[in-house]
């Protein structure tokens, strides 16, 4: 079967991450599939990749503060590369000849960059299945039924997908009832529960030894994601150990990951910053997080989709700080996370070195009284629903080994 998924990933890292994590599951799940991942991630080709995926990188877009669509790296008007885009992803369509074809949030793409491809698919090839996947949360609903009405997307989901998977659980956010759904999407909608991260490549153990940290120590990671904009939360962090220091009280173990959208200006200022606390490791990028996190003792970092579900997996304390701009997607999910005893969490506007530190304490000595019984399993969720959409292009020995899988 060849599936071809869409990621448009105008900033951060988290759709491409994501997306990858679901493909790399099917790939060791489903061993007919063939993989192309079209996505506009700058980060890609430092991701690692798995055998049986291939992909086409569009050229990148990405947004100000405001939250304004601008062009990334090349000189050009984004209307320009919008168009540029399309193209590029009409023509891997039409001669990848998808079985499946998977989007990632925008059911029309950036800027409707899929609208040419989605009417393509529909007049030529009607047997390619269409699915739209959405993350647990989007925003608030008021924004988000706006958005919906106002760029037509209830009806274009219903005329161009197949089905709407939703990797989160109804009882954390019911996405369909909170952004009202009319009663022909809502039976699109599938929950497939959160994803399950695994523990990354290198065991806990090694990696401790490796970053110097004894048995009785703690070791704090903290991680702002893809880094476009967690500069708050790193100089909130290294502002705690500071004062620590300056009030003789015993410094945690700490690796600083940035991540490779961090401005390199700003992880200079950060080295600087950090250069007289000896137990604090900064890395500007690793494409093994998962593994630093399996390996830390508590988790400081903000509420990404990934992030939480990595932390989840992994059954680990976590301190998270949410961005609020330009949506209020994070701060919603740490809210609800938090409510239902899964992490501890803190509004930007209320982060201060002090408020910082005591939760970290917290974090550091009980954990969330939810943790260990929260239950991920999107990841197998997706496998059957792909299955179930795919029926007779599945061989019985795949279907047997999907049925081990799940």
């Amino acid at each position: 079967m060849k599936l071809m998924v869409y990621s448009h990933d105008a900033f951060g890292l988290g759709n491409i991450r994501r997306m990858l994590a679901i493909c790399q599951y099917l790939l060791r799940t489903l061993p007919n599939v063939s993989i192309l991942v079209v996505s506009g991630s700058p980060a890609l080709h430092t991701l690692r990749l798995p055998e049986g995926l291939d992909y086409i990188k569009l050229p990148c877009l990405g947004r100000d503060t405001a939250g304004q669509l601008e062009a990334k790296y090349l000189k050009a008007m984004p209307e320009t590369l919008v168009r540029l885009r399309s193209h590029l992803i009409l023509t891997a369509a039409a001669h990848f000849q998808p079985d499946m074809l998977l989007v990632d949030k925008k059911p029309q793409g950036l800027r409707n960059e899929l609208k040419e491809t989605l009417n393509y698919l529909r007049q030529h090839r009607p047997q390619t299945r269409r699915v739209l996947l959405l993350r647990d949360i989007l925003d608030i609903p008021a924004v988000t039924i706006q958005q919906w009405q106002t760029n037509n997307y209830y009806q274009l989901t219903e005329q161009h997908y197949d089905q709407i998977w939703v990797v989160g659980e109804p009882e954390i956010f019911n996405l369909p009832a909170e952004y009202n759904f009319p009663l022909a999407l809502q039976q699109k909608v599938r929950f497939c529960g959160y994803l399950n991260r695994g523990c990354g490549r290198t065991p806990r153990p090694l990696l401790r030894e490796q970053l110097g940290v004894r048995p009785e120590e703690a070791l704090v990671v903290v991680t702002s994601g893809g880094g476009g904009d967690g500069q708050q939360l790193i100089q909130t962090y290294l502002e705690s150990v500071s004062q620590q220091s300056i009030a003789s009280k015993p410094i945690f173990k700490t690796v600083i990951i940035f991540g490779p959208e961090m401005p390199a200006e700003q992880q200079q200022q950060f080295q600087a910053q950090a250069a007289p606390y000896p137990n604090v490791r900064l890395l500007e990028f690793s494409d093994d997080l998962i593994s630093y996190l399996n390996a830390a003792d508590t988790v400081i970092a903000m509420a990404g989709y990934n992030t939480i579900c990595e932390v989840l997996s992994l059954r680990k304390p976590a301190v998270v700080i949410p961005r609020t701009r330009p949506v209020q997607e994070q701060w919603m999910r740490a809210k609800r996370f938090a409510e239902k005893g899964l992490l501890y969490t803190i509004h930007p506007q209320k982060l201060t070195p002090q408020t910082l530190a005591q939760t970290l304490d917290r974090a550091l000595t009980t954990k969330p009284y939810a943790i260990n019984s929260f239950c991920l399993n999107g990841l197998p969720r997706i496998a059957q629903l792909m299955y179930d959409l795919m029926p007779s292009r599945t061989s019985s020995r795949d279907l047997a080994k999907l049925s081990c899988a799940l």
